[in-house]
């Protein structure tokens, strides 16, 4: 499957009971060969209205710590999420919907082959790293699995709520961009 035979189907899919009250799936957003993948949990209400990840103000956040490690989701990183599909109300997205989004999450993956993976909040971080990860205790450590590496950090939306964690979500930040330096071929070109 290519990328846009991927998208496409993905932009269709009914799997699971999110597609009756989505506006719009959010397949992510950013280049086809980012050699690093950042997941969060699922779309809120302004990605579901543009479907785009991380748009409101946890996006501008988001961007702004992408912006301070020469990080630009249009030139050398994806952005996708565990779910396509805002769960109603902001909710956790639930287990079933997890495992019916999963396979599109796996895609993605196949064909990017990154390198690094950054997963945004406790969500991201228990299903893809490990079922008892804590973002608070592991924020900014790099785990290898097959020859990939993942690291959690503070969830944007979770920095708005506790701005007093902004300064350790830099330092990972730092420790992303250091990793990218040491790992990486072309996200600095």
């Amino acid at each position: 499957m290519t990328w846009e035979e991927l998208k496409s189907e993905c932009l269709t899919c009914t799997k699971c009971g999110l597609c009756e009250t989505r506006t719009n799936v959010v397949f992510g957003d950013g280049v086809a060969d980012a050699e690093v993948l950042f997941i969060g949990e699922g779309p809120g209400q302004n990605e579901d209205e543009q479907g785009l990840p991380f748009v409101g103000r946890s996006g501008a956040l988001l961007d702004t710590f992408l912006r301070t490690i020469d990080l630009d989701r249009k030139k050398n990183i994806f952005i996708t999420n565990t779910v396509k599909c805002r769960p109603p109300q902001n909710r956790d997205p639930q287990p079933d919907e997890r495992a019916a989004c999963l396979p599109w999450l796996r895609e993605q993956f196949r064909i990017l082959k990154p390198k690094i993976v950054v997963c945004l909040g406790r969500i991201a971080a228990q299903q893809i790293i490990r079922p008892d990860y804590s973002v608070t205790r592991e924020h900014g450590q790099f785990t290898e699995k097959d020859g990939v590496l993942f690291m959690g950090t503070f969830h944007p939306a979770a920095l708005l709520r506790s701005p007093g964690n902004k300064p350790i979500a830099f330092e990972d930040f730092a420790a992303l961009r250091d990793k990218i330096r040491e790992v990486c071929d072309h996200t600095y070109d």
